[in-house]
């Protein structure tokens, strides 16, 4: 049987892999399915430090993906110091 961990990492590697590919919006997609599993990995332990650290990692990955589909996020890694 597949534990939540390893699905976490399953799918931390096709977020990683869709980063590379340029599909940024997919790839936070995954990365937040991959949190939910290494939450429930945690709960199941009972490590309740885990499940609020994690939680809250997930909270702000959410927000930026939020801001990334409103537009309200720079997108572009190559800023011109004339645009900051």
């Amino acid at each position: 049987m597949i534990s939540f961990a390893v699905l976490g990492g399953l799918l931390l590697n096709i977020g990683a892999f869709l980063t590379f590919k340029g599909k940024i919006y997919e790839a936070v997609g995954i990365y937040l399915f991959a949190d939910i599993c290494w939450i429930i990995m945690a709960y199941e332990r009972d490590d309740l430090l885990g499940v609020v650290s994690i939680f809250v990692g997930v909270t702000f990955g959410l927000l930026a993906f939020l801001k990334m589909q409103s537009g309200k996020m720079n997108k572009s890694i190559n800023k011109e110091n004339d645009d900051l």
